[in-house]
């Protein structure tokens, strides 16, 4: 088992709930534009696969890569590291 590769780890917001135990997180990154030189900032939505239904909207997660899950989904939920708030 320790010859096993690190899995890649992300750490985004969900968007939206997709569907029964699916999330869509987003992430943000900046790039270096290769001609200008200037930072970019760039966004990527994935699908994740939440086991126990524990995400909303608005929370903050962590998530890794695994085997593809369906067509869509190649992450799963690893943590909740924050709770959105709550408006009303």
């Amino acid at each position: 088992m320790s010859d096993r590769k690190q899995r890649k780890t992300i750490v985004g917001t969900v968007s939206s709930r997709s569907g029964e135990k699916s999330v869509k997180v987003t992430y943000d990154y900046k790039i270096r534009h290769p001609l200008y030189k200037k930072e970019i900032k760039q966004k990527t939505v994935v699908h994740a696969h939440d086991e126990e239904n524990a995400c909303a909207v608005g929370d903050r997660v962590s998530i890794m890569e695994t085997r593809p899950l369906s067509k869509m989904k190649r992450f799963r939920v690893v943590e909740v590291l924050e709770k959105a708030p709550i408006i009303g």
